[in-house]
């Protein structure tokens, strides 16, 4: 495909002469990427689907950060574009002290020294909780980082979403990147926090008790009438925790409660503070943004805050949640305990557990490892003692910053132990051995279970029962689509020369959910730097059917199921469907690194699930086939940002909007991919 238009010359063919919108509301996901957006056509507004051009507050990278200076020199870049938008932080590996890790954190200090970038040395803290502290993550800002849990942001009110190391690169270099702003689901916290639950206790009920997906690869925003009772840390590990409930951000509103944080806030900072003072919290009052009343939402979950009590995620599942009423009795023994990573390790936290620990002794035979989100943090614990009863108790400190969350440092869970953690992923040998458990808690049941070896609550420690756990009551509602919205009344939308008006061709239906990376291109050749175009047509697919190549030809479109390139981040795994010349994947939903790693190497793709369960139907009786040539085609209308799909008769069986793919997106296809887009910039 990026052969087919890399020689046009890029110049815009006008097809609306109005700049009137046909609007609706927007919620507030919407509004902030408003802010964020560039080179929208004048009087755009944009919405769920919409393929943008942003330029976001900040973008933060960590250890990672080398490999992003890499990519950048490599595209031909010699100047960061804006030295003020870019943080580095290090903190993933901060207890490696090897030459090859200590000469990499030395690369990215003198990277970013050169070029006048705010850097964090490793000790300062995580990344994430960098952002927010010093401000650059902020209320109603957009701030992205190379690091799937900048989701946190979205509990101070910024939207805050991952991007991969080329999307990085990109922003060093020309200030932007690309989003598809995702379908938004509205989350109703309903009620209050019974005494005992905490933020911890919420999340791990959330992904638990809706653990089929449904908010995967949305934006989530979180209301309910008591949300200003809700403390801002409870807020900012709730989002964290998006991350692993399958969401690209969790925002919650700007209210009274977040305000009046930032205002106690200021009297720790040195002032004036370039982000946070006064003044800019004077704005946030003056400048207020929620979402306007007829905001549209794709699906909207309940859950009554007053039915939780605290709940336990595991083992080795975050979809697996369990009340700590149940657990409590099974008297499941533990080897380690964690009160780590940028989850649960903030002031509140730390006091938390030290209230429980006050006046006992960590188990014998069970470790406890504490680390605080920052160097503040831990200077804040310390000045108020919680720090030294944490200590007093046995806990084992580490430095601040990452560690055993992901599998790195001291600590690590051995063959057949069992950990319970306040961080959160307890993916299988994520902290250390496959063969090991993980739980995930709050850092009060962290404590008690430290204190008792056992998983278990802090009235236990006092000889008490745990509470009991009324049912969860929950609902979800799925909204219809809305029709019209944001194309152009009376028009089409501006279209690239060199780039096509519509894309068709017949659907292939692979029908299966959860196709991964290494189903579409078998690992053992993606470390092979030689393999040819031919090679890699050749090879698509083949770990999830052999015959694919056989069944399929040029101008094909893939239609598959749910969670579409799931897995690893290779990026050939869009790459290798291109080289058989195919334009297009359909999927009821994208992995989101796919979904990035596609566009980034001018592969399109659209979500509609409508027309997944379409053809699940049609041959619901038929004889399975992994891959099946429909006889149906579809044809997507760039100008009007519309989808037709004809049956193997010519009929017309479904007609729907898609989201709009702007000439900036258009652009980056044009150019064979965002570094081609990128060097041309240069």
């Amino acid at each position: 495909m990026s052969r087919m238009f890399s020689a046009r010359q890029l110049t815009s063919k006008r097809l609306f002469s109005s700049s009137s919108f046909a609007l609706q509301g927007q919620n507030l996901t919407e509004k902030i990427v408003q802010r964020y957006a560039v080179d929208l056509p004048a009087g755009k507004q944009v919405f769920s689907g919409d393929y943008v051009s942003i330029r976001p507050a900040h973008c933060m990278s960590h250890d990672n950060s080398w490999p992003v200076a890499l990519k950048f020199m490599g595209l031909g870049a010699k100047t960061v574009k804006d030295n003020r938008q870019i943080v580095c932080t290090l903190d993933h590996d901060v207890q490696n002290k090897t030459d090859k890790n200590l000469e990499k954190y030395e690369n990215i200090k003198n990277f970013a020294k050169e070029h006048g970038i705010d850097f964090y040395p490793a000790g300062t803290g995580i990344g994430h909780q960098i952002m927010i502290e010093q401000g650059y993550a902020f209320p109603l800002n957009l701030s992205v980082a190379s690091d799937s849990h900048s989701n946190t942001y979205g509990g101070i009110g910024s939207l805050g979403t991952p991007i991969v190391r080329t999307d990085a690169a990109s922003i060093w270099a020309t200030g932007q990147t690309w989003w598809q702003i995702p379908p938004v689901a509205q989350v109703e916290l309903k009620g209050k926090l019974p005494k005992g639950v905490t933020g911890k206790d919420v999340i791990v009920a959330l992904c638990g008790v809706f653990n089929n997906d449904e908010v995967l690869n949305h934006a989530i925003e979180f209301t309910g009438e008591f949300l200003h009772e809700l403390p801002v840390d409870y807020r900012l590990t709730i989002a964290n925790m998006t991350t692993e409930w399958g969401a690209l951000s969790g925002l919650f509103p700007v209210d009274s409660t977040l305000i009046q944080w930032y205002q106690e806030r200021i009297s720790k900072l040195p002032q004036p503070h370039p982000r946070v003072n006064a003044q800019t919290i004077q704005n946030l009052i003056d400048n207020k943004s929620a979402a306007d009343s007829d905001a549209y939402y794709a699906k909207k979950l309940t859950i009554d805050l007053d039915s939780l009590s605290p709940y336990i995620s595991g083992p080795n599942s975050v979809k697996v949640s369990t009340s700590l009423n149940q657990l409590s009795g099974k008297d499941i023994k533990i080897d380690k305990a964690y009160l780590v990573s940028c989850t649960n390790s903030r002031l509140s936290d730390i006091k938390a557990a030290a209230d429980v620990l006050k006046g006992h002794k960590v188990a014998p035979g069970v470790e406890f490892y504490v680390a605080a989100a920052s160097a503040n943090v831990q200077r804040d614990a310390e000045a108020s003692g919680a720090w030294k009863t944490i200590l007093d108790a046995g806990a084992i400190p580490l430095p601040a910053g990452c560690g055993p969350c992901i599998g790195l440092g001291a600590g690590l869970l051995k063959d057949g132990e069992v950990g319970i953690s306040a961080t959160n992923r307890n993916f299988k040998g994520r902290m250390g051995s496959k063969d090991a458990l993980a739980y995930l808690a709050s850092p009060e049941v962290v404590a008690a279970s430290a204190v008792l070896g056992k998983i278990a609550g802090p009235e236990e420690i006092g000889g008490g029962p745990v509470g009991g756990a009324p049912a969860i009551r929950k609902t979800v509602t799925n909204n219809a689509k809305p029709q019209g919205g944001a194309t152009a009344v009376g028009g089409s939308i501006e279209v690239l020369e060199g780039f096509p008006a519509s894309i068709e061709g017949e659907l292939i239906l692979c029908d299966a959910d959860n196709i991964n990376t290494d189903g579409i291109y078998p690992g053992k050749y993606t470390y092979q730097d030689d393999v040819s175009r031919e090679k890699m047509a050749e090879v698509c697919m083949e770990n999830y059917d052999s015959e694919f190549g056989s069944k399929t030809k040029a101008g094909d479109i893939i239609i598959s199921g749910f969670n579409f390139g799931t897995g690893s981040s290779r990026e050939q795994a869009a790459t290798c469907i291109l080289a058989r010349d195919m334009k297009l994947v359909v999927a009821g939903s994208f992995g989101n690194i796919f979904s990035r790693n596609s566009i980034n190497n001018a592969l399109l793709t659209l979500e509609i699930p409508t027309l997944v369960g379409m053809l699940r139907a049609k041959y619901a009786d038929a004889p399975a086939q992994l891959t099946r040539r429909t006889g149906w085609t579809l044809k997507w209308d760039v100008t009007k940002a519309q989808v037709i799909v004809r049956d193997d008769t010519g009929a017309v069986v479904l007609q729907e909007k898609v989201g709009e793919l702007g000439t900036n997106l258009q652009e980056i296809i044009v150019k064979g991919g965002l570094e081609g887009w990128v060097k041309s910039q240069l």
